[in-house]
């Protein structure tokens, strides 16, 4: 009974090591850098129009592929000049028996 016991407090305690308390980061800060691919709104530059009734800080998302198995998904930031900031990508991809998400 005792080996069951220390087993079983063992494997409870890896488990437990595994697992983080952080969540994700709030986009209050400076924006870490996330370099533009080919899709990207951002990828030759900053668009010409600008999202001018949007609030400032808000954020967006925008979907495209890559190529025909693979999808991204990015995610904006509108700057205090109203730029755009990628702040954020994921990479998706379809499996024959489902995402990758």
């Amino acid at each position: 009974m005792k080996t069951r016991l220390s087993s079983a407090t063992i494997a409870l305690t890896l488990a437990l090591a595994g697992c983080t308390t952080v969540g994700p980061p709030p986009y209050t800060g400076p924006a870490p850098y996330v370099a533009p691919i080919p899709g990207s709104i951002t990828y030759r530059g900053q668009p010409r129009t600008k999202l001018t009734k949007s609030p400032i800080g808000s954020t967006f998302s925008h979907e495209f592929r890559i190529d025909g198995s693979t999808r991204a998904v990015e995610t904006y930031r509108i700057a205090p000049d109203r730029s755009l900031e990628l702040i954020d990508r994921r990479i998706i991809r379809d499996w024959l028996f489902g995402r990758d998400d």
